[in-house]
C-alpha cells in the first residue's frame, strides 16, 4: 500500500513538473513573439522614415520654396477625385519656357544664338559660305556678347539666319549637328558642357508633373528644331516626346521641290525633307498662346517661364475658365553658381506681385543647379558688380 501511495505522489509530482516546464516555454515562446513584433513594427516605422524621407521628389528644392509648397498643394488636389479641385487627366496640361526656365539662358547668350555664331563663324565646313546677311548677324550676336550691346532687331534676324545656314539640311543631320554643338565646353562653367546646362530642380518639377500623369509642353522662343534636337539627345535629362516640343518655326520643303509652292508641288518617295530657309514664326509672347491653342488645343493648367516673353503663356494658363491654374516665373538672383543678375531678378519679384505668378528664386529655393560637380568660374566677378 504505502509503495502504490509513493508511485502516486511521484506520478503526481512528474505531471506538475511538466505542466510547469510547458508553461514556462509558452511564457518565453510569448515573449520572444512580442519583442520580434515590436522589432518588425519598429524597422517597419523606420524603413517607412527612411522611404518618406528618400521620396521626396522634390528634394533639390528647400521645403520652405512657395514653388514647392504650392505646387505640392496644387497636384494633391488635382489628382484627388473627391476634391472640387480635381482635374482630369486629359486636362492637366502644363507647358514649360525652355531657356532660363529648364535650361541655362546664357552663357554668354542663348543656346541658338551661340550655335549660329559658331555655324557661321567657325564651323570649318560652313564659315567660307556664310552669306553677308548670316555675318552681320553674328556679329551682333557676339557684339552683345562681349559689350551687352542691345538690338532690337536680334531676335527676328536671328531666326532668319538659322533658317539659311541650315537650309537642305534634313531634320536627322540638322539634330545630328545640335547633338555635336552640345559636346562643346560651357565657356564660364568648370565641369558642364553645353548640352548639360539643364537645372537639375526643374527637372525635378517636370518629373513630379509625368508621374502624377500632368502633359508637358515645352513652349520655347528657340527654334523648335534647335531645342528638339537637345531633347532627342542621349544626355538630355528629361524624357519628352518630340511631339509635346513647340517652338519657332521654319519652313520644311522636300529636297527636289525648289522654288515651287506646297500648293504647287507633290512630295515624292524619292526624297527627304529638308530645312527651307525661310523663318515664320517666333515664338514669343502672344504667338505663345497662339501656337498653344493651335498644337495642343487646351488652356494649360500651369504655366512656367522667367522673363516677360512668357507673361502671355502665364496669362493664358490663369484665366482658364474650367479649373484652378498657378502660373511660376525664376528669378535669376544666384551669382554664386549661376551667371544671375539681381536686377533683372528684382524686376521678375515686381512682376510676379503684381500680376500674380509664384517667383522662384534660384538662389534661396534650389539646394544645387547643376549637380555637385559643376563650379561657375565668374562668381567673384558677377558678386564684386553686384555689391
Amino acid at each position: 500500500m504505502k509503495k502504490k501511495l509513493s508511485g502516486l505522489l511521484c506520478l503526481i509530482a512528474m505531471i506538475a513538473l511538466a505542466a510547469t516546464l510547458v508553461a514556462c516555454a509558452s511564457n518565453t515562446a510569448t515573449s520572444a513573439s512580442s519583442s520580434s513584433t515590436e522589432a518588425s513594427a519598429s524597422a517597419d516605422a523606420s524603413a517607412s522614415q527612411s522611404a518618406e524621407s528618400a521620396g521626396d521628389p522634390l528634394d533639390l528644392w528647400a521645403d520652405d520654396a512657395p514653388l514647392k509648397k504650392e505646387l505640392v498643394a496644387f497636384v494633391k488636389a488635382a489628382t484627388d477625385e473627391s476634391s472640387p479641385d480635381f482635374i482630369p487627366v486629359e486636362d492637366r496640361i502644363a507647358t514649360f519656357d525652355f531657356d532660363g526656365t529648364l535650361f541655362c539662358e546664357t552663357d554668354p547668350n542663348y543656346f541658338d544664338y551661340t550655335m549660329l555664331a559658331y555655324r557661321v563663324t567657325e564651323d570649318p565646313n560652313y564659315k567660307d559660305k556664310a552669306s553677308d546677311f548670316e555675318k552681320s548677324v553674328a556679329a551682333k550676336i557676339i557684339d552683345q556678347n562681349e559689350n551687352g550691346t542691345k538690338y532690337d532687331e536680334l531676335p527676328l534676324e536671328h531666326g532668319q539666319a538659322v533658317a539659311s545656314a541650315f537650309a537642305g539640311m534634313t531634320v536627322d543631320e540638322f539634330y545630328s549637328y545640335v547633338h555635336e554643338f552640345m559636346k562643346q565646353p560651357m565657356p564660364s562653367y568648370k565641369g558642364m558642357v553645353r548640352g548639360g546646362g539643364f537645372y537639375l530642380p526643374m527637372v525635378q518639377v517636370v518629373e513630379y508633373l509625368q508621374a502624377n500623369d500632368f502633359t508637358v509642353y515645352i513652349v520655347s522662343g528657340t527654334d523648335r528644331l534647335i531645342v528638339r534636337g537637345i531633347f532627342s539627345d542621349e544626355s538630355c535629362p528629361i524624357d519628352l516626346p518630340l511631339d509635346q516640343v513647340i517652338g519657332s518655326d521654319e519652313t520644311l520643303v522636300g529636297s527636289a521641290q525648289g522654288d515651287a509652292d506646297g500648293l504647287d508641288y507633290t512630295f515624292t518617295k524619292d526624297e527627304k525633307l529638308v530645312l527651307g530657309g525661310e523663318f515664320t514664326l517666333k515664338d514669343l509672347k502672344e504667338n505663345k498662346v497662339y501656337l498653344i491653342q493651335r498644337e495642343i488645343a487646351k488652356q494649360p493648367v500651369l504655366s512656367f517661364g522667367n522673363s516677360s516673353g512668357d507673361f502671355a503663356m502665364d496669362n493664358y494658363a490663369l484665366s482658364n475658365p474650367d479649373y484652378p491654374a498657378a502660373a511660376f516665373q525664376l528669378c535669376c538672383d544666384d551669382l554664386e553658381r549661376e551667371n544671375g543678375s539681381m536686377s533683372k531678378a528684382d524686376s521678375m519679384r515686381e512682376d510676379c506681385q503684381k500680376n500674380g505668378y509664384v517667383p522662384v528664386s534660384m538662389a534661396n529655393d534650389w539646394k544645387t543647379i547643376y549637380g555637385d560637380g559643376v563650379t561657375y568660374l565668374g562668381a567673384e566677378e558677377e558678386l564684386a558688380l553686384a555689391a
